[in-house]
């Protein structure tokens, strides 16, 4: 338990935590091309369906290649949003507003989750003496904001958000059966119809493993909980999520697609992306290397939590719902990046919803060196980047520092600097509000327990909106397939398919999108595009062909990637 007065628990303005969660969320979806790689891909997935016919809806994947890119619900959203918002805004601007739904959707069950959590009397801070501890609702209201702060401060959601993924939907699915589960111990119709909801938002974006796993940790989270779940509430998710699991296997029926349509499907839904029948480890590996920076601050404030909250003397404290239910899910998410042929940085979105419930709980009894190290280690962390960034974009619309500049030059061969009034404009204020919050926290000492998140949640929000305005040119010149794909676009002599079989998904997505040329996996075309020139010379000796070499190009920022164009010649 925990001494806290009201004076603790006042809870931040409305104003500021919108702003900052808006803020963030926006940054970075508009005034840029597909990214290199998934970005490319899940948008090409969205670009085939808004041009395609019913086949590319009940199967989505990429033009001209035969293999499934998984479950639909990303891509329908995708094109639909395309579809809207497309001719006003542009399709990749249109795609990227689906990132949005999900990531606000996200944030906004993630802080009711935690407020109905907090209201909960096992969790309240031990009533004083002569009073003034917090009521249900302002506590709630503070952890609500509190685990809310570290979702955005998690550092590595800061790109991966903002991309066109399948994983953005399946963090909106997961955070929504959390917040469905809770909601049950309360309402039990309402819960189960929010967890319903999720479990068929995660099985329509993910595959068949997550899905059951999914479901699997929130069984064992409703039956290990200390507070029971109405058997409404069962009754409701089950059957909601049932019909949301097969609604897409059924759609392959309903729609009469071909047998060899349906088992590309199916391939899909089983190991989209690939799975393994044993723990990985290519994937342990990834995330004992990667997990501990992707993840923070929310994995060790998830971790103090998880120690004073688990060893209360109180009977059945490891069942209490805010420990019990979180946790479950975070298993599950976490068995499921564990059997991932190769675990990626998008595949750890999935584990932080549940991280950034459990840490809230950890503000509370947070000691004040903690406080100190999680605030100074921030202000001087995020201060050093954002110092950095503005050094470099300096260097590139000036050419001073002059050493800075050759390098950018090296690294970016071609690139031009400009510069843009309005990025500039935004990035000054964004700086300006930086420096008073910092002024903010150093110039005194609140007592509000999500104190200690405020530097952190704005230093990551400070950092990649700067991203975003001073370096986005740069960054999108390195890895946007545009250019590349105009000079190609140029060479091919005559109208003809190119087979894309030794292509990657990122590169074809993106020609897919930037030229209007016929790409597809096909060894009847004359003429071969490829990133490998060993897959060719091993294609040219299995086919009988004989390869002579038309075109070959590079993005500036990618030395290792060639691109060439063979014209293929039988011999």
């Amino acid at each position: 338990m925990v001494k806290l007065t009201a004076a603790a628990t006042k809870s931040i303005p409305r104003i500021i935590i919108f702003a900052l969660t808006l803020v963030y969320g926006f940054s970075g979806l508009f005034f840029r091309d597909p990214w290199k790689n998934e970005d490319a891909i899940g948008f090409g997935g969205m670009w085939t369906l808004f041009r395609g016919d019913s086949l590319d809806w009940v199967v989505p994947h990429l033009a001209g290649r035969d293999i499934s890119l998984g479950a639909p619900l990303p891509y329908w959203m995708g094109a639909s949003l395309i579809e809207v918002f497309g001719p006003w805004i542009g399709a990749a601007n249109a795609a990227r507003l689906y990132s949005a739904i999900c990531f606000f959707t996200a944030a906004i069950a993630i802080w009711y989750a935690t407020y109905l959590l907090g209201r909960r009397r096992e969790v309240q801070p031990i009533a004083l003496a002569v009073g003034g501890q917090p009521d249900l609702k302002s506590y709630g209201m503070t952890l609500a904001d509190g685990a809310l702060l570290i979702f955005l401060a998690c550092v590595g959601l800061a790109q991966r958000a903002h991309e066109t993924t399948p994983m953005m939907a399946q963090l909106m699915g997961i955070s929504i059966v959390l917040y469905g589960t809770v909601r049950g111990l309360d309402k039990p119709w309402q819960g189960g119809l929010w967890t319903g909801l999720g479990v068929t938002i995660v099985s329509l974006s993910s595959n068949l493993t997550l899905s059951l796993l999914v479901i699997a940790s929130t069984i064992i989270a409703v039956i290990a909980s200390n507070a029971r779940l109405r058997y409404r509430w069962t009754i409701t998710s089950t059957f909601f999520g049932i019909v949301g699991v097969l609604s897409w296997p059924a759609l392959w029926y309903l729609a009469d697609i071909s047998p060899e349509w349906r088992h590309v499907a199916q391939e899909g839904w089983r190991n989209t992306p690939e799975m393994r029948l044993f723990p990985s480890l290519e994937s342990l590996e990834f995330l004992s290397v990667n997990f501990w920076a992707y993840a923070w601050p929310v994995w060790p404030l998830a971790m103090i939590a998880l120690i004073h909250w688990g060893r209360i003397k109180e009977s059945g404290a490891w069942r209490a719902p805010h420990l019990c239910i979180p946790l479950s899910l975070f298993i599950g998410c976490f068995i499921y990046v564990l059997f991932r042929s190769q675990a990626n940085e998008h595949d750890l979105m999935i584990l932080i919803p549940s991280l950034s419930i459990i840490a809230a709980f950890s503000l509370p009894i947070l000691k004040r060196s903690v406080i100190s190290f999680i605030d100074w280690f921030a202000m001087f962390s995020f201060t050093v980047i954002a110092l950095a960034i503005w050094v470099i974009w300096l260097a590139k619309v000036s050419g001073y520092p002059e050493q800075i500049a050759d390098n950018v030059a090296r690294y970016l061969p071609g690139f031009e600097g400009q510069f843009d009034p309005l990025g500039f404009i935004v990035a000054v204020v964004i700086t300006g509000l930086w420096l008073a919050i910092v002024r903010w926290r150093t110039s005194r000492a609140p007592k509000e327990i999500w104190r200690c998140l405020i530097i952190s949640a704005s230093g990551t929000t400070l950092m990649w909106v700067l991203l975003m305005t001073l370096w986005l040119p740069s960054i999108n010149y390195a890895k946007t397939y545009r250019y590349v794909s105009a000079r190609l676009a140029q060479v091919i002599p005559s109208e003809g398919c190119i087979d894309t079989s030794n292509l990657g998904y990122a590169q074809l997505a993106s020609f897919s999108y930037f030229t209007k040329l016929n790409l597809r996996d096909d060894p009847t075309c004359p003429w071969l595009l490829t990133h490998s020139q060993s897959e060719a010379s091993a294609y040219a000796r299995l086919n009988n062909k004989k390869l002579t070499l038309l075109w070959e190009d590079r993005r500036p920022s990618d030395r290792d990637e060639r691109l060439r164009l063979y014209e293929v010649i039988p011999e």
